[in-house]
């Protein structure tokens, strides 16, 4: 008894030693406690994998090849070893035969993929700018997203505030072999070769506002408050002006059989055609787009945005469109402040009393002498006139089983 009162007495007298023993013996105790967790989860990822490694297949049939597109760069240098952690193991053991390579610069990956066809799927491991390269794809795709933005993410596999689980749930959702099908923007300028987006473009006030979050580092929960406090200090209101010119949504056509896999005999291809020739309709020429069918608008906004509907994705509409946002530009600099913060979760969110488009083909025209930057797909370019290209179902991307019914049930309700 003696003994507890002098340990209490010591840790009286010296209460700030015990306070910051104390305060790191908890964040000791709740480290160790997320590597066990992530450990576990491993395991049990590894233990499904080997599932499907052990399934057997005919000896005629090859084995499956992956090639992974792996951006070392994304998430601060992070990437390598996240990926070789969390998703490497589990590739190897379901059975897949995989190559792995390293991108050294933005658009390596891209080049690759032109010339690739000995490769029945590929696997994208990085952020939204390897993402942005993989439109040229005609294989399925899948994505484990390691970068620091992977907006992607968010419609392919379930949220998840554990960034071990998120990687885990992506690899396993490539094994389980459900694709979704997504579009893609072609964005093209007067001289460039055309830019491809998952999810889409922006340019204003918010989109500048937020890359100088960063640069506030030190204001800790603040700093996005403070980027978007500083930006009103410019000239206000902040008014970017256009023109633009669209069309309207088109009809989607039924989704299309994929591929057989074995390439039937020469006589039977050759009696489908003759078959198929025979049977079917003369095709209908479809009719020239016409200057009467585009719309035109003269804008003023704060920030215009020009998405997918990849992040809502719906898997039963019977129109392609993308979303044009035009912004208003009469917003108080307080709601210019507020509204910059909730755009930093959604940044494609079109607020009240913005003006909507649909459209499958748009022309943005600046005035000469505009300065600034657009956004696409988180990646900076250089503000320039552009026309905008609905590709729709582009790409197939793995998709987690879950998202995937969620998105089917949300439909039909």
């Amino acid at each position: 008894m003696a003994r507890v009162v002098s340990a209490l007495k010591t840790l009286r007298n010296h209460w700030k030693k015990t306070t910051v023993g104390a305060c790191l013996f908890s964040w000791g105790g709740s480290w160790l406690y997320g590597k066990h967790r992530d450990n576990l989860l491993r395991r049990a990822a590894c233990q499904e994998a080997q599932a499907f490694g052990n399934q057997p297949i005919p000896s005629s049939m090859p084995v499956k090849k992956a090639t992974v597109f792996l951006n070392p760069a994304a998430c601060k240098g992070k990437a390598r070893t996240l990926f070789e952690k969390n998703a490497a193991p589990i590739l190897h053991l379901s059975g897949l035969d995989v190559t792995v390579v390293k991108t050294d610069y933005e658009g390596q990956a891209k080049k690759l993929l032109e010339l690739m066809e000995n490769t029945d799927l590929i696997i994208i491991a990085g952020g939204d700018g390897t993402v942005q390269e993989a439109a040229f794809s005609k294989i399925p795709i899948g994505f484990i997203p390691l970068g620091k933005t992977s907006t992607l993410s968010h419609t392919l596999y379930p949220e998840s505030m554990n960034q071990v689980q998120h990687i885990i749930n992506a690899t396993l959702a490539i094994l389980k072999g459900e694709t979704v099908p997504l579009d893609v923007l072609q964005i093209k300028g007067e001289k460039e070769q055309p830019v491809f987006a998952m999810t889409g473009l922006r340019w204003g006030s918010y989109r500048d506002a937020a890359v100088k979050v960063s640069k506030y580092w030190y204001l800790g929960p603040l700093k996005t408050k403070a980027a978007h406090f500083f930006s009103t200090f410019k000239e206000w209101p902040q008014k970017h002006q256009a023109a633009l010119t669209y069309l309207g949504p088109t009809e989607r056509p039924p989704e299309e059989p994929e591929e057989e896999r074995s390439r039937p005999p020469l006589h039977v291809r050759l009696y489908r055609r003759l078959a198929l020739y025979w049977s079917s309709p003369p095709k209908e020429i479809p009719q020239e787009v016409t200057q009467d069918n585009w719309e035109e608008l003269k804008i003023s906004t704060i920030e215009l945005s020009i998405a997918t509907q990849n992040r809502q994705l719906d898997l039963t509409r019977t129109e392609d469109f993308m979303n044009i946002c035009i912004e208003a530009d009469t917003v108080s600099k307080g709601q210019f402040v507020n509204r910059g913060s909730q755009k930093m979760s959604d940044p494609q969110m079109c607020p009240e009393g913005s003006q909507c488009i649909q459209a499958s083909k748009c022309i943005l025209q600046l005035p000469e002498g505009t300065e600034g930057a657009f956004s696409i797909d988180n990646e900076e370019y250089e503000v320039m006139p552009v026309e905008v290209k609905l590709l729709p179902r582009k790409l197939h991307f793995f998709c987690d089983p879950r998202r995937r019914e969620q998105m089917l049930h949300a439909a039909v309700q």
